[in-house]
């Protein structure tokens, strides 16, 4: 759990103190670049989209007001977040992959056996390494309504698409993730309705 940053301390970083920038920077960066790599396929992708976005706080920062606890962590996640969805738009656009290609479909065969015992959870390193396999629009639709807690209709407006385009790319990120976690013998559940 982040320690919220104290007013006095913003006022450093505003100033342009090098060593509480310094400061900032090694205290959030592994929790951001662990939030980058959510939505990014690979480790230096993910590394590079974490500069952007830490340079954008950095650059943006005088604009940033403090209203109490948690605030200034929250403007910053808000900044990364945005810098993920500008990265994928990005991609998309430069690729011309269409957002709801449907990858990685013979994955998606239902399985309705009962068990009585359920398997052990996976591991926190190995689930991210699962994410990252999942194809960009579900990936970054799971990260925002998970993670990010949009709805469909706020995801379906940041990423202009429609919302029961949102609701079958979670729909298809959980199945993904679903068979994984079967093939791996291990136990993954989602909470709530898609």
């Amino acid at each position: 759990m982040q320690i919220p940053i104290e007013p006095s301390f913003i006022k450093r970083l505003k100033k342009g103190d090098q060593q509480a920038i310094s400061e900032w920077y090694d205290h959030s960066a592994p929790a951001l670049l662990g939030l980058c790599m959510r939505y990014c396929n690979s480790t230096p992708d993910a590394e590079d989209l974490l500069h952007n976005a830490l340079m954008k706080v950095i650059r943006s920062i005088s604009s940033f007001n403090y209203q109490g606890p948690g605030r200034f962590e929250a403007w910053v996640k808000r900044i990364v977040v945005n810098t993920a969805l500008n990265f994928i738009r990005s991609e998309m656009r430069n690729k011309n992959v269409p957002f709801d290609d449907a990858l990685h479909s013979e994955l998606f065969a239902e399985n309705h056996e009962d068990e009585v015992e359920l398997p052990p959870l996976p591991d926190p390193e190995e689930l991210l390494g699962w994410v990252r396999m999942l194809p960009f629009g579900y990936r970054t639709v799971l990260n925002l309504y998970v993670f990010e807690g949009y709805t469909h209709k706020e995801i379906a407006e940041k990423l202009s698409i429609t919302e029961n385009t949102s609701k079958s790319q979670l729909s298809k990120a959980r199945r993904f993730l679903r068979n994984i976690a079967e093939d791996k013998s291990v136990h993954l559940e989602f909470k709530g309705n898609e």
